[in-house]
């Protein structure tokens, strides 16, 4: 199980920055240390457990790059066009049936082995043939259409580094060097809750004054996408001493505990005393809009990370604390997303000092640019904000005002989840 030091979260005075808090992550946090083996079919989305080394040359014989002919630059006319006879055909996945002559050409077939003794290859829609002779235009580069023995990747050669997110292209590598199963960290184990009386699950009745909760399946979904292995412990009801003891039962087998609701300084926000009780939390207070009131701490050695209850707010921190955070208990590298810039239409104005994140539609403007258009409705709570739009537009800690024309960052969806 990954732990941390008491020390972890120690950082008192003024607001932590997003860019403290993920560094602080990267220093402190230990990954989980297990390992398993998986065939390439299940590796996809996985932390590779350490550096993948290629066992061939790729490609690992010299070999055609198009459909054409092969030849020795040698025989060819430097300021003329050279005519030579066609002796021989190799497809691909067979070898030349003839030893190669001088002063001849090889009809080849893309991704067929080079006959031994040519080293160029004309391209068939740039050559002409009659009477089994080929005729070559002239100019063409000694090696060209060719591609040579571990020009991709040498033998020996680190391919993938480990703590790597597997994609489909990695897999497709591994697979391209014979390889069958890949080392990968296992899944984080993520336990889940929500907190607050006014919450029931989806499916029960709706009783006066009571919310159904969204916050744990947002969640959910998001540490799947990451690849973790996600209990849902359902709702915690705003008793210090429930809260406590689910908080130390869920500790034993999960590497981070993640909770939304019950974090800000209200009466009825328990969080903060309940894990006092079961372990120790400092606030961190974090200079973001939406989502200030995010806590961290420990429960017996086990990470716990509380978020605000506001669903927007849910998604924001979630996005900037928590990815990180499982990235680096994954045994992964932490990935940083870079911001596209985006021109905005709209005016808005900040505190200094603050990181804040507005949702945003991307639009096609007049003179045929690219407008970010902030939602109608800013509050915390509007979850359809987030379905009504694009992504998040970022408006960095120095700025107190946006102007329409102005240029922010924005940061699509689909890279934040």
């Amino acid at each position: 199980m990954a732990q941390l030091s008491d020390d972890c979260f120690a950082f008192g005075g003024k607001l932590m920055s997003v860019d403290e808090s993920v560094a602080l992550i990267a220093e402190r946090v230990a990954p989980v240390v297990e390992t398993e083996t998986l065939g390439l079919d299940e590796a996809d989305g996985r932390i590779l457990a350490g550096d993948v080394v290629a066992p061939i040359n790729l490609p690992s014989f010299d070999n055609s790059a198009v459909d054409g002919y092969a030849v020795r630059h040698a025989d060819l006319n430097a300021d003329a066009e050279t005519v030579l006879p066609v002796r021989g055909r190799v497809a691909a996945g067979a070898g030349a049936s003839d030893a190669f002559e001088g002063g001849t050409a090889v009809r080849i077939f893309t991704g067929a082995p080079m006959p031994e003794g040519t080293d160029t290859v004309f391209m068939q829609e740039d050559v002409q043939t009659e009477d089994r002779q080929v005729r070559l235009p002239s100019g063409l580069k000694r090696g060209a259409n060719r591609r040579l023995t571990g020009e991709d990747v040498q033998k020996g050669a680190r391919v993938l580094q480990g703590g790597r997110r597997l994609a489909p292209q990695d897999i497709g590598l591994i697979a391209g060097l014979g390889l069958t199963t890949v080392a990968v960290r296992r899944r984080v184990k993520v336990a889940v809750f929500s907190t607050g009386n006014e919450l029931v699950s989806p499916g029960e009745p709706l009783r006066p004054a009571a919310l159904y909760d969204s916050n744990r399946f947002v969640l959910a979904a998001l540490l799947r996408r990451l690849g973790a292995e996600v209990t849902d412990l359902g709702i915690l009801h705003d008793d210090p001493a429930v809260v406590a003891r689910a908080l130390g039962d869920a500790a034993s087998g999960h590497d981070l505990i993640l909770t939304s609701g019950g974090v800000s300084t209200g009466e009825e926000d328990h969080v903060k005393a309940a894990v006092e009780h079961a372990g120790s939390l400092v606030f961190w207070r974090l200079a973001i809009k939406p989502g200030r009131p995010v806590a961290m701490g420990l429960v017996d050695g086990t990470p716990l990370v509380g978020l605000p209850g506001n669903p927007v707010a849910v998604f924001v921190t979630f996005a900037n604390v928590v990815r990180p955070l499982v990235q680096r208990l994954g045994g992964g590298d932490i990935e940083r997303i870079m911001a596209m810039p985006v021109r905005a239409g709209f005016r808005y104005k900040k505190k200094e000092g603050r990181r804040e994140y507005v949702r945003v539609s991307l639009v096609a403007s007049a003179d045929g640019g690219i407008e970010a258009r902030k939602h109608p409705r800013e509050g915390a709570g509007i979850i359809t904000s987030l379905t009504e739009t694009d992504g998040l537009g970022e408006l960095a800690e120095p700025l107190t005002r946006v102007e329409p024309g102005d240029t922010i960052g924005f940061y699509p969806y689909a890279v934040l989840r």
